[in-house]
């Protein structure tokens, strides 16, 4: 059983902020990935929570009891908070065989408590401590089968790490990671060395090996599809700060801000840039795709001016935060990429709240003949279930998903609409996503 929860956890070093008053609850049994670019405190935060980095201010706990405080001067160490941590490099001893490594981390347990049941699991007392007296070779011998059984590894139990695949040494180093019983087990990029094949293999592995053992994995990646496919939630980080902690699914459909957008999906997000009003029926009324007219319906109810005060609202909250050092990271708004065939300079005018960005997924795009909008075949990429284009509407490109074994032509006419309701619109002046809809092109 672990649960874990951080409060108002920041990392500094000086001015720069690598995790920024984080404050996140991961509960027992969930599988959460940190999510991120490359550099934006996922792997800081991991690391936080395993003992292997301090805090600089904060407070850290697993179920309810307190590893790190600042104001209390408590930190405990790596080796006593009882968490397990499957590192990039698998790093196996060479000079050992697969039941050595193993069985290596099993001969140094010496805490307080019981010892060994006939299913090869430690036996705890209701501190969660485990055996004070060193396990006998059988002890030893019932947990190695228990944990290899799970990583399905028990015929390679006499060989050495040079004679196993990739996939292999990683299945070793999560046995021994999981042998010695952690509540939770850490991992930072563990599929990284392995070929895209071998990749989606394991992530399924992963999948099951969570539900049978039953722990809590935390696991950092900046592969968004990893995060899709492996996490019960995802925490998505950029500059340290917090962008959304939620189901993969809420993240895809229900971005909270243009980052958040943009990061999530492949092929990435569609995003035009559309000025207009919000009318009386609560619609907006838009100017888009190079004057089109549109009009953009909210599936539930929203008015532009609570949307704009509350955003306000939450950043005047955010700017009084009380800093012990002044941010030289800077936090920016997510600055969105509009496709286009040829680039043109950007208007030199103070963006307002008529200024908004249309998100629109890929997949939400249909070529018909009685389409609204003309447009051309930029590129067609198939894959055989599926073909990938790129759709030239003047000087915008737009990406779209077309399923079945429809072949285009390079230059080919097509028209398109946008159809479903899970369209999204952004204000471009804060970045936040204000609702999801349908988009409608007269």
């Amino acid at each position: 059983m672990a649960r874990i929860e951080l409060e108002h956890v920041t990392k500094r070093w000086g001015g720069y902020y690598a995790v920024d008053d984080l404050n996140l609850v991961i509960e027992n049994n969930a599988f959460v990935t940190l999510l991120g670019p490359s550099g934006c405190g996922k792997t800081t935060t991991l690391r936080m929570i395993a003992g292997l980095e301090t805090p600089t201010t904060g407070r850290i706990t697993i179920d309810g009891e307190v590893m790190f405080d600042s104001d209390l001067g408590i930190n405990v160490p790596a080796n006593k908070r009882r968490v397990g941590f499957l590192f990039q490099n698998y790093a196996l001893w060479p000079n050992m065989t697969v039941y050595q490594n193993i069985a290596f981390g099993l001969s140094n347990i010496n805490e307080s408590g019981a010892a060994v049941n006939e299913k090869g699991e430690i036996v705890r007392d209701e501190t969660g401590k485990a055996p004070a007296r060193k396990l006998t070779k059988e002890e030893i011998r019932r947990v190695v089968d228990r944990v290899s059984a799970i990583v399905k590894i028990g015929p390679f139990m006499d060989r050495y790490p040079s004679e196993l695949s990739g996939g292999q040494q990683q299945r070793v180093a999560i046995a021994r990671t999981l042998a010695p019983g952690p509540r939770v087990l850490f991992m930072d990029e563990p599929l990284s060395n392995l070929d895209a094949k071998l990749r989606l293999e394991m992530r399924s592995e992963l999948q099951r090996l969570h539900l049978n053992t039953g722990s809590t994995f935390v696991y950092v990646t900046h592969d968004q599809m990893e995060a899709m496919t492996l996490a019960t939630r995802i925490c998505l980080i950029e500059n340290g700060v917090l962008q959304q902690y939620a189901e993969p699914l809420t993240i895809y459909n229900q971005p909270r801000n243009t980052f958040v957008a943009d990061f999530v999906g492949n092929p990435a997000v569609n995003f035009v840039a559309a000025r207009g009003a919000q009318q009386a029926d609560g619609s907006l009324a838009l100017e888009m795709l190079e004057g089109r007219k549109a009009i953009f319906t909210p599936t539930e109810p929203v008015k532009t001016q609570d949307f704009f005060q509350q955003v306000e609202e939450e950043q005047q909250a955010a700017d009084s935060k009380k800093r012990e050092a002044e941010k030289t990271n800077k936090d920016q708004i997510f600055q969105c990429a509009i496709a286009k065939v040829e680039e043109e300079p950007e208007e030199d005018r103070e963006l307002d709240e008529e200024d908004w960005i249309v998100g629109i997924r890929p997949e939400f795009i249909r070529i018909s003949d009685q389409g609204a909008v003309e447009g051309e075949i930029f590129s067609a990429m198939p894959t055989g279930m599926e073909t990938t284009v790129k759709l030239r509407v003047g000087n915008l490109l737009l990406t779209g998903v077309v399923f079945g074994g429809v072949i285009y032509q390079i230059g080919q006419k097509v028209r398109l609409d946008f159809e479903g309701e899970n369209l999204m619109i952004f204000s471009r002046k804060n970045g936040r996503r204000m609702a999801q809809g349908t988009l409608k092109v007269l």
